[in-house]
């Protein structure tokens, strides 16, 4: 889209090419333009881990096996051992 619009097409042009409304074609390319904040943090903190795996792994610390956060969360144990070892995972790439 932003190559359309810089080759000077009208956003109803481009609109009609992607078979989208004008207003969208807009947002899009306002979105487009907007400034990146930058790369992705190369560490992984204990606050960038999903809601599940912090749940997990606090529930783990506190003495819980698999099958008994399993059925806490209405998942299978083997979903509960998978979430924990990829957020011990994660943990130990960001330490690292």
């Amino acid at each position: 889209m932003l190559r359309h619009a810089e080759a000077g097409l009208t956003t109803s042009e481009i609109a009609w090419r992607f078979r989208r409304s004008p207003g969208h074609i807009r947002r899009v390319l306002d979105l487009a333009r907007l400034p990146r904040t930058g790369s992705a943090p190369a560490g992984v903190s204990p606050g960038s881990l999903r809601p599940i795996e912090r749940c997990v792994l606090r529930a783990r610390e506190s003495g819980a096996d698999f099958p008994e956060i399993a059925a806490r969360m209405r998942r299978s144990p083997g979903f509960v051992a998978r979430i924990a070892e990829l957020a011990t995972y994660k943990l130990q790439r960001g330490a690292g």
